[in-house]
């Protein structure tokens, strides 16, 4: 992370929800899940009534509604990145503060 953030992702939303994703720090919720899925399907309906694809963004719903379904709903919306590792079937992090 530290490579990544110090270089083409300098910014600082990569490197708080980086660091949260590295911590395994989901809660308290910056942004909650609930309210990220809201964004990306308002997104998905606009796109839609102007016939523009948005690939990308139906991927993220989808891990979303993923990350909803294993219990997520009060988790910031960080638990994504938990959710892709447990995906790959890497090893649970520890969670933060355990």
């Amino acid at each position: 992370m530290d490579f990544l953030t110090s270089t083409l992702f300098n910014a600082p939303v990569y490197k708080t929800y980086g660091g949260l994703i590295v911590q395994g720090k989901y809660e308290p919720a910056g942004f909650a899940l609930p309210l990220g899925l809201k964004d990306v399907r308002l997104v998905l309906q606009a796109a839609e009534s102007q016939s523009v694809p948005m690939p990308i963004a139906s991927v993220l719903r989808d891990r979303f509604l993923t990350a909803m379904a294993r219990g997520n709903e009060h988790s910031d919306w960080s638990v994504l990145g938990r959710v892709a590792a447990e995906d790959a079937g890497l090893p649970a992090a520890k969670k933060a503060g355990a």
